[in-house]
């Protein structure tokens, strides 16, 4: 038997048996990837669309998706690359990543980095690992856009060489995590915890309706977060119906809802997924700091990081 101790699955595996993600197996005594550096999705994206709104507002990355998922999201909207292992792949090492990036940051000098994206990047521990080493030495940014569900010694040390990152957060309740998503919530709040220390942090919250829209539980989660910082910027995000769950779009007016008392706690509040790209305003003055219409961002009053009219604080890295 041999145990992989990558996430808080720690799953026992018989030699050759893959583990829940399906992309780690076990080999003479070893958890190995199956194919370390599959990549099945490549695009340069507007850092946005991960979404970051208070990292290099404006640039561009390159996004970067593998296979697999060590989650079992009923609603996944990535379910191709999540669950599919037919999907077509490439591989790269990361020195060809490197290379890749830097070829794009030359020909689009708004390309800050790359960003681990689209399915679940931490299953792939090693390549993202090995990778984000060698892009920090050439002084490009590394993102992980992430369900968070990591075990802390290897989560500390690739935040090493973390520049952003996005979590999901799926719900505030242990319930939802174990029927929807075939996971646990607290290694989540844990990992979110620990990355504000070392690395800009963002949090999406993807409503469902009927299953994580419980007003009550959701000013739980943003007691919780603004505990951590209130500064932290989240993402309310409209569901539809996807994969397995076939539930009416998220309405409006539960985003809405939510959004209201989510601003009683917290001071950077966005929707998503609702056809607009809201702007940053600061929290004190009301002066519009970073406005967005459809994919183009306009630094209007940020100025180092603060709040151009009156100086406030914006956590904002740019």
């Amino acid at each position: 038997m041999t145990v992989c101790t990558l996430c808080p699955h720690v799953c026992q595996l018989q030699e050759c048996e893959l583990g829940k993600c399906g992309q780690r197996i076990a080999r003479s005594g070893r958890v190995i990837p199956v194919l370390a550096g599959q990549i099945t999705a490549i695009a340069l994206d507007p850092v946005e669309k991960k979404p970051l709104y208070h990292f290099y507002p404006g640039s561009t990355v390159l996004s970067v998706g593998g296979a697999g998922c060590n989650f079992r999201c009923t609603y996944c909207q990535n379910w191709q690359i999540a669950h599919d292992p037919r999907i077509p792949c490439e591989v790269l090492t990361p020195e060809e990543l490197l290379e890749l990036a830097l070829s794009t940051a030359r020909k689009q000098p708004d390309c800050v980095g790359v960003a681990f994206t689209y399915n679940e990047p931490l299953i792939g521990y090693e390549f993202v690992l090995a990778s984000a080493k060698l892009l920090k030495q050439h002084g490009l940014k590394v993102i992980l856009v992430t369900n968070g569900y990591i075990n802390p010694q290897p989560w500390s040390e690739l935040l090493k060489y973390v520049d952003a990152v996005n979590i999901d957060v799926k719900a505030f309740s242990d319930n939802f995590y174990q029927e929807q998503c075939g996971a646990s919530l607290g290694p989540v709040l844990r990992n979110v915890e620990a990355a504000q220390d070392l690395t800009h942090i963002e949090i999406t919250y993807l409503v469902i309706p009927g299953l994580n829209d419980d007003e009550t539980e959701f000013r739980a989660f943003c007691s919780w977060l603004s505990g951590i910082s209130p500064e932290v910027p989240v993402h309310l995000t409209r569901y539809f119906p996807n994969f397995k769950l076939r539930l009416s779009p998220t309405p409006l007016s539960t985003l809405w809802k939510l959004a209201s008392a989510a601003k009683e706690m917290l001071e950077f509040v966005y929707l998503g997924n609702t056809g607009t790209m809201p702007n940053t305003k600061c929290p004190d003055c009301g002066v519009t700091v970073i406005s967005r219409a459809g994919l183009r961002t306009k630094l209007e009053a940020l100025d180092h990081g603060r709040c151009g009219h009156c100086g406030r604080e914006m956590n904002t890295v740019t």
